[in-house]
């Protein structure tokens, strides 16, 4: 299995509103920016965004680390997921997109890691700021 490193951040100006993701696929000495936006977002919903398009990316199994300063998508998919799963979701907040993450990440063999947000930590600030870069492009849209 090749090993991939996934660092990832959402955003959101408004909580719900314009929302922004970034995630950074780091294989060997490649690495791929995947971006996007989306209106009428949470921050954890762009959070989680950013991990899903990332997979999505990958071309077969893989064993993926990822990085985020996000505790909702690190403790969501390292500690609370299974339980979910076993109570079908009921009461979880975004459902659909943790089926999603389900559903995407089942061939890879996936651990999450917690950083600290906002403490030069280079992939993580890369990520922040090409996050707010595609949230405010929507709030340009909206002017």
């Amino acid at each position: 299995m090749k090993k991939v490193t996934i660092f990832s951040d959402g955003s959101s100006l408004g909580n719900p509103g314009e929302g922004g993701y970034c995630a950074i696929l780091k294989y060997k000495n490649h690495e791929k920016i995947i971006k996007g936006s989306q209106k009428n977002a949470t921050n954890n919903q762009m959070e989680l965004k950013a991990v899903i398009e990332a997979l999505k990316a990958l071309k077969e199994p893989c064993e993926v680390e990822i990085y985020s300063d996000s505790s909702y998508v690190v403790k969501g998919i390292n500690e609370w997921l299974e339980n979910w799963i076993k109570k079908s979701f009921k009461g979880v907040k975004n459902p659909n997109m943790w089926k999603e993450f389900v559903k995407i990440s089942s061939p890879h063999k996936i651990k999450a890691f917690w950083v600290k947000g906002h403490n030069g930590h280079i992939e993580n600030e890369k990520c922040d700021k090409i996050a707010k870069e595609e949230a405010e492009k929507l709030k340009v849209e909206d002017e």
